[in-house]
């Protein structure tokens, strides 16, 4: 696959960002040039997805450094600039986390900058192709089917990743195996993350999947239709917690319910040792109007509000394993992170 959310093009020397916005209807680039329009893309979601936030940080940097010579800023401005980029989304650690890979670069210039950022991104893919190889040799392990049906959640795909992806890297390593059978795809509402990307992905690789509303997810897996869910993550605690996607939490209760596997697949920047638990994540909250439109279009009454969670905390104990590129960790049989 040669899906690329987030690249350094070479021939513009800028940010290139796919503008997942767009998709699936229009396949539109964006050349990112300033910091407000890398912090913008962030907000409205054109780039998203824990380990592509990692890359799109720490590249923002390479963005501010650029900006700051054009125009002249301070060491003031350039300091304050590079936080906007590193705050721009508070719940996913990558951001963050990529930011303040290269940040330490920044006094021996752009180009050291960029080329760990470039190296930060290749780090990734590789990442998570060694993810997906160790999560499905688990599943294989544990699951007895000669092709596994699997519930996925949101999008943790190539479009999430610098590269194949974590959840979906799973998937593909199955299909590749010829150990797949079919997919049940959320389509995560309000912003329709399944629906519009997870499915594009799918189908661009011609795997078998449908796509059902997120209300749906708890009778797929109850009625025995799927034999495990596998889904990706923002942050990752120490204790095992892991904050993802609203509507994770509730796929694995029911997973924990049916007796079958709820895995998380992440590359190991998305564990925050830092955090104990998930009761210390903050859990961004976005426009309401998202809830409360469709398009644009108000489907609720004008005097209703939207309660718009991004992420939910799915405690350690209802996390059958988590799988980063370092191994598998199984929280739900009480070993952490750390």
């Amino acid at each position: 696959m040669t899906l690329h959310a987030i690249t350094w093009d070479g021939s513009t020397d800028r940010l290139r960002l796919l503008d997942q916005t767009r998709l699936p209807g229009e396949t539109v680039h964006l050349d990112v040039e300033t910091v407000d329009q890398l912090v913008d893309a962030i907000s409205v979601l054109a780039v998203r997805g824990a380990p592509a936030l990692g890359v799109a940080g720490a590249m923002g940097v390479v963005v501010a450094l650029d900006q700051a010579r054009r125009e002249g800023w301070d060491e003031g401005t350039l300091e304050a600039a590079i936080d906007r980029v590193r705050l721009a989304r508070p719940t996913a650690v990558n951001l963050a986390w990529g930011v303040d890979q290269v940040r330490p670069l920044v006094a021996q210039g752009r180009d050291a900058v960029l080329e760990a950022a470039r190296r930060l991104a290749a780090e990734d893919e590789a990442a998570n192709r060694e993810l997906s190889r160790l999560g499905v040799d688990w599943l294989l392990a544990r699951v007895d089917r000669p092709r596994l049906r699997v519930l996925t959640h949101c999008n943790a795909g190539a479009l999430a990743t610098a590269g194949w992806g974590t959840a979906l890297g799973l998937v593909r390593e199955l299909h590749a195996r010829d150990r797949l059978e079919f997919v049940h795809a959320d389509e995560t509402r309000p912003l329709l993350q399944g629906a519009r990307l997870t499915a594009y992905e799918l189908a661009e690789e011609g795997i078998p999947h449908a796509v059902q509303s997120d209300g749906a997810a708890a009778s797929t897996i109850m009625r025995g239709l799927v034999d495990c869910a596998i889904v990706g993550s923002d942050r990752i605690a120490a204790n095992g917690d892991v904050a993802n996607k609203i509507g994770t939490l509730g796929v694995a209760l029911a997973c924990r319910e049916a007796g079958i596997p709820f895995v998380v697949a992440a590359p190991w920047s998305t564990v925050d040792l830092a955090t104990a638990s998930g009761e210390d994540i903050e859990i961004e909250e976005r426009p309401g109007e998202e809830v409360t439109r469709y398009a644009g279009v108000p489907v609720t009454p004008s005097a209703s509000v939207g309660f718009n969670p991004a992420f939910d905390v799915t405690p350690a104990r209802f996390v059958t394993a988590v799988v980063t590129e370092r191994g598998v960790v199984s929280p739900a049989a009480g070993e952490r992170m750390d």
